[in-house]
């Protein structure tokens, strides 16, 4: 399917929940007539709405699916339900101003969060007969609720867009009471199948239902990775992704606003590394899809909408230099063992356990008989790997401390001696570094510290390995980190 020259753009859900200055800036803005058009948005839930259908997706806080999963027949998860819906219905009513539009609205709601309460009553009743067990149906459930969010916000932003005279078209592919299967290349198909780019504006949600299951693989990166795929599908001129911030060097809000310098142009290889360091651009699968496409992706500003924002290609540096500065806090995981010099194994035995725990790898390092995997984990998680790992090597030193990792990355970092400099500023600012590392594709440089460390070490850093803003150009306004 290969659709006129277009753009497909997504937006985040924190940038959703301003959709009042989206519309006058983002979608419409200065545009006119046919230029309104070209574009299909994909759309994230408003801020909150999917920790309150899932978990928090920063405290673990239980919503909707963990109450659920957990339910002891106390129904907690009842509550839950009608609280997201009432959160909805608050969300939809910061926009929309129309009374028809709210009632409209409001009825959506209320058929969403019925339809899911009765379908989780119905599923718990089957599952109370012993042929029959919950834990086998949670991941379609995950899925159903998940599926609500970006339905609402789209449902919602395209009554909105009607209403300001554009001819918003909703394509909601959560499947919802849908009865046949999809692959996700056709559900896409099915949903843009009959639209007119020329002079209609799709807005599509970012959950699609599909018979491989999209947060099986992605969990809640499966917006970014729809939006990917809607891209390489349509034949897109160009992938952009609308956030409340700008890609800029460092986090403005630890090292200054006036220090910080947009990005502007980078690559996917630099994407790639700040997904893996916890400042995603976009999902590494999703960045992939569009890669394999030869799709470019734009990063920009939503509140923002004359200025370019950055680029990510797959174009190699002009000139070699450190474009950003991030840090995350890690737990190493470090097993000593005496007899592992010339022995396979181990590392094996260590990645299986870190699997069943489901625990991210962030870097890895070892010598003759030390292994250390710096990981994305609560401390706790962490000491249940170790209790495992601890019946397979008895004789073996196990241990876990939580810590920070500190990246200077950019697209070339030949002969910038960005890890001896990064060193010296770190040893200038009187800070301890416990472990530093270089790999030879020379994209990024690792920095291991006390935990407590990082804040001071990314602004000293940023300080040695970022020029500042040239004289006159100052730093985009304002700037975030991703």
């Amino acid at each position: 399917m290969t659709l006129p020259r277009h753009t497909v753009e997504k937006i985040g859900g924190t940038s959703m929940s301003r959709l009042n200055e989206l519309r006058d800036t983002l979608f419409i803005g200065a545009r006119a007539g046919e230029d309104l058009y070209r574009r299909i948005f994909v759309v994230s839930a408003f801020g909150g709405i999917t920790d309150l259908l899932l978990e928090h997706k920063k405290s673990g806080a239980p919503g909707v699916y963990a109450l659920f999963a957990n339910d002891d027949n106390d129904h907690g998860w009842l509550d839950a339900l009608t609280g997201v819906g009432a959160a909805m219905n608050e969300a939809h009513r910061a926009v929309l101003a129309h009374p028809a539009d709210l009632t409209a609205a409001d009825e959506f709601v209320r058929e969403r969060i019925e339809g899911a309460r009765s379908c989780l009553f119905d599923l718990q009743r089957l599952c109370s007969y012993g042929h029959f067990r919950l834990s086998s149906h949670m991941l379609v459930i995950r899925e159903l609720l998940s599926g609500l969010g970006e339905a609402h916000s789209g449902f919602v932003t395209t009554l909105m867009l009607q209403r300001a005279g554009l001819a918003a078209r909703f394509i909601d592919l959560s499947g919802w009471r849908d009865e046949r299967e999809h692959t996700l290349a056709e559900r896409i198909a099915a949903g843009l199948d009959q639209v007119d780019l020329t002079c209609e504006l799709p807005v599509v949600t970012g959950y699609a239902q599909c018979s491989a299951g999209l947060m099986r693989e992605f969990d809640r990166g499966y917006s970014e990775v729809t939006f990917a795929n809607i891209a390489a599908q349509t034949g897109a001129a160009e992938a952009i992704i609308h956030k409340e911030f700008h890609l800029s060097s460092a986090d403005p809000k630890l090292v200054g606003e006036d220090a910080v310098r947009k990005l502007g142009h980078t690559n996917y290889d630099v994407a790639d590394q700040l997904s893996n360091t916890g400042m995603e651009a976009i999902h590494p699968k999703a960045a992939k899809v569009l890669r394999q496409a030869d799709i470019v992706l734009r990063v920009t500003n939503a509140f923002e909408s004359d200025d370019p924002g950055t680029l990510i290609d797959d174009r190699e540096a002009e000139v070699p230099g450190v474009e950003i500065v991030t840090g995350l806090n890690v737990v190493a995981l470090e097993l000593f063992e005496q007899d592992m010099v010339g022995v396979k194994g181990y590392d094996g035995a260590i990645l299986d356990a870190l699997g069943r725990h489901k625990v991210r790898i962030v870097s890895k390092t070892s010598n003759a008989n030390t292994i250390t995997h710096y990981v994305e984990a609560s401390l706790k998680t962490v000491r249940r790997v170790v209790r495992d790992l601890e019946g397979v090597y008895p004789s073996a030193d196990i241990g876990a401390r939580t810590l920070c990792i500190v990246s200077a990355i950019g697209r070339d970092l030949t002969g910038t001696r960005a890890l001896s400099r990064g060193l010296e500023a770190m040893d200038a600012a009187g800070l301890s570094v416990i472990a530093a590392h270089q790999t030879p594709r020379n994209v990024d440089v690792q920095f291991v510290l006390a935990a407590d460390d990082k804040t001071a070490a990314i602004t000293a850093l940023h300080r040695a390995l970022i020029p500042p803003p040239q004289a006159g150009t100052g730093a985009a306004k304002p700037l975030k980190a991703a």
